[in-house]
């Protein structure tokens, strides 16, 4: 909004000019989403309180690890409502709204953050565990991933090839399957991002780091001089996501702020699924879908606890770990939270600069 609005009165005083930089916005973006952020969140929180939508314990969490997750009964959760909040409007400030790619991952992620938002209202408010059925919560994000899948394939500027990290002339084209492969980048990412919300601090810290990473990789994507320095894709109207994933990294770190241990308030789902899909979102439209298995480092192996937790005990009746996700496992083997989760941050920031190295590194 402030660049349609600002942008053009550049000519009557020359000060405005700054808002067609990218990096000027993005900061601008980051800041204002880091600042609703520590504004909108005490009013979340006290509305969250009076309603009593608080987070409720798991059985095997109680039977497992029961001081550690019992003293967490009734915090409020649903705080992710107050991050989209401040994603949302900080971009609509900040971006051009004229932006393909801006108005495809805005959506996509107020998508998600509806299926997720429902989600959590069946299970807390109407004291319904199940919440939505599995069913319907995986329609819902199939269905997104399809149809972003499709809205990409037609666009010329992006290719149905596959880039490979470490490789500059190896790829690989899918062709219409490319819709089937960016639908399971994006429900995965959600998914798996949706796991890894375990800990205080845990999820919305990993994802500040990603998002950093793809500012960085939006910003040169979609700059032809850098793209061309580094051989990668470049596309037209890529490096506005950089405004975006800005945004996000100012959403987070303010989230963080009432969410590091001891949290204050958790994210749940309308938080964790709109964050992990926008990530997803991004990654397929700047062609960096398969880095994010590198720079998302953490949430694949979170995930992969899962599923081979899941596999292992139906196909042979045994547990591969004390407990999954992993960050539960290693609770039970005695770790301190807060221990976990700065050892996954470190991670976490490990594998972003490794991610950011790849686009040399070829």
């Amino acid at each position: 909004m402030l660049y349609h609005l600002l942008y053009p009165l550049r000519d009557t005083f020359f000060a405005f000019n700054i808002f067609r930089y990218i990096t000027v916005r993005a900061v601008g973006a980051s800041l204002t989403a880091f600042l609703m952020s520590l504004i909108l969140a005490p009013v979340v929180i006290n509305l969250l309180r009076r309603f009593k939508i608080g987070e409720t314990i798991r059985r095997e969490h109680v039977e497992g690890i029961y001081s550690l997750h019992m003293q967490k009964a009734g915090t409020p959760t649903m705080g992710g409502i107050f991050i989209l909040g401040a994603i949302i409007i900080s971009v609509l400030l900040w971006a051009d709204l004229a932006n393909r790619y801006i108005l495809l991952v805005l959506i996509s992620t107020a998508w998600l953050g509806i299926v997720g938002f429902i989600d959590d209202y069946i299970k807390i408010v109407n004291r319904d565990k199940r919440g939505l059925s599995a069913a319907t919560k995986f329609s819902g994000q199939v269905l997104l991933g399809i149809l972003v899948g499709v809205i990409l394939l037609l666009d010329v500027h992006i290719s149905t090839k596959l880039n490979i990290p470490f490789f500059k002339n190896l790829t690989v084209d899918l062709g219409a399957f490319y819709i089937l492969f960016a639908t399971l980048v994006i429900v995965g990412t959600s998914n798996a991002v949706n796991l890894t919300d375990g800990l205080d601090g845990l999820a919305v810290g990993c994802v500040s780091i990603v998002a950093i990473t793809y500012a960085v990789i939006s910003y040169v994507t979609g700059n032809i001089k850098f793209a061309d320095y580094l051989l990668i894709n470049y596309i037209p109207g890529a490096g506005e996501l950089t405004v975006f994933c800005a945004a996000m990294v100012g959403a987070c770190m303010g989230f963080l702020w009432f969410n590091s241990y001891p949290a204050s308030v958790f994210m749940g789902d309308v938080g964790a699924l709109a964050l992990g899909g926008a990530v997803g979102v991004v990654a397929v439209c700047i062609k960096k879908e398969l880095l994010l298995v590198i720079v998302g480092g953490v949430f694949v192996i979170e995930a992969a606890s899962v599923l081979l937790q899941v596999s292992s005990y139906k196909f042979r009746r045994k547990r591969i770990f004390l407990m999954a996700p992993l960050h539960h496992h290693l609770q039970m083997k005695g770790w301190a939270e807060s221990k976990i989760v700065v050892r996954f941050w470190i991670i976490a920031i490990v594998l972003a600069l490794f991610s950011l190295a790849t686009l040399k590194l070829r």
